[in-house]
């Protein structure tokens, strides 16, 4: 008689076969660091294969309380239950939030029409970038909800008012936070303004709370961590190739996830021994010496691991379907290798081994010019920060030499 599966292999194979794999393990570490108790977070991850079996492929362009009703209506056509509809929505709903694919509903944000318009101007006539604009849509979508909420409406809006929105939501900001959400009310009073939608004296009326240039320092891993996170992948395993390439570039050439995942293959000159990255943010090539250690880990992954494939990025993923990385798919890695090695930072991501190559330049005596260059920075305002991490090490060098970046 054959012997039956394990319950919890079961499980794990129900949560890995689902659709929507990465989007769920996504989230479900997002409530883990959050505090989510262990018997919560195995609730959802039920609950989510569920859901992700039920949503349609193009999901990722909005899902609003219909269909998630539509969804219910198909379940409970195979289970019964007074409660499984609810916990469903319940469920769904923050997953779907979190992830960007919520649509809320129209008729709940009377002012929608000019929060419309509002991300139109960011993103064609501003030029911002979608990541600017969905932040800035974000917090601007919250205070035109707690206006309709309270019953005020733009045209008759006053200084108090605003004072009050703050005042009601203080417990919950930090000031670091207000000073955000501060700058991004402004912009939007001043175009809501130009439209002759509210009084143009509301946005000089705003004040930031002030900051000083202590407070909050950046929280970089040493590069001896880095090290040894690097040296953790000397094996054969092809993650491990795979990830190596990966860490290097995250963190000796200061990389953002999204320039490492969109990193093509003909942007790599073998001949030229230089990397071509598209900045992000500066959103220009950037020429760089490709050292000899980022080389070989780079040869080496697209010798022996990457699959032939039609994409032009570098990274693909290791199981079918062989598709480019999301610059979501970096943080486990990432953050595996800091739990690995008990390495204690307050931030474990991708982002933080950009943190340790800046501290590291910082240390190593770079001028903020030539921090900022390397980094893809578009002003020395954003390098400044990095000053915290050594004063002392602060003193101006003639050349900027990539060698010293080496990790042999």
């Amino acid at each position: 008689m054959s012997k039956k599966p394990a319950p919890a292999k079961v499980a794990d194979s129900r949560h890995r076969e689902a659709p929507f794999l990465q989007e769920r393990e996504r989230y479900l570490r997002y409530c883990a660091d959050s505090g989510a108790t262990s018997g919560a977070l195995s609730i959802k991850r039920n609950e989510l294969i569920w859901i992700a079996r039920f949503l349609p492929a193009t999901a990722s362009q909005g899902v609003d309380i219909a269909q998630l009703h539509e969804l219910v209506r198909r379940r409970t056509s195979m289970h019964t239950g007074v409660t499984m509809g609810k916990r469903m929505i319940a469920i769904a709903r923050p997953w779907l939030r979190f992830l960007g694919w919520w649509r809320e509903p129209t008729v709940a944000l009377p002012f929608q029409r000019h929060l419309d318009s509002y991300i139109k101007w960011m993103r064609d006539e501003r030029g911002l970038s979608p990541s600017t604009v969905g932040q800035w849509e974000d917090r601007t979508r919250q205070f035109l909800q707690w206006c309709e909420g309270t019953g005020r409406d733009l045209k008759g809006l006053q200084p108090g008012d605003i004072d009050s929105y703050f005042i009601q939501n203080a417990g919950r900001w930090g000031r670091i936070s207000m000073k955000t959400i501060t700058g991004a009310l402004r912009i939007f009073l001043r175009y809501a303004a130009a439209q002759g939608l509210c009084d143009s004296r509301l946005a000089a009326a705003l004040r930031s709370p002030r900051m000083y240039a202590q407070e909050s320092l950046p929280s970089a891993p040493g590069w001896s961590d880095v090290q040894q996170i690097l040296a953790t992948t000397e094996t054969d395993k092809p993650a491990d190739i795979r990830n190596r390439a990966i860490l290097m570039l995250l963190s000796i050439y200061g990389m953002r996830r999204g320039e490492v995942v969109a990193l093509r293959l003909d942007q790599v000159d073998w001949a030229g021994r230089t990397l071509h990255v598209f900045r992000l943010k500066r959103r220009q090539p950037q020429v760089y010496p490709l050292l000899p250690t980022v080389a070989e880990a780079l040869a080496r992954y697209i010798d022996t691991v990457r699959p032939h494939s039609s994409y032009a990025e570098i990274f693909l993923g290791l199981k079918a379907p062989q598709r480019p990385l999301t610059p979501s798919a970096l943080f486990s890695p990432v953050n595996n290798k800091f739990k690995a090695l008990g390495i204690e930072v307050k931030h474990r991501g991708p982002h933080a081994l950009r943190h340790a190559c800046a501290a590291h330049l910082v240390s190593e005596g770079l001028s903020f010019k030539e921090i900022g260059d390397h980094l893809g920075h578009r002003s020395t305002t954003a390098t400044m920060t990095y000053a915290k991490v050594d004063l002392r090490a602060l003193r101006e060098i003639g050349n900027f030499d990539l060698g010293e970046l080496s990790c042999n």
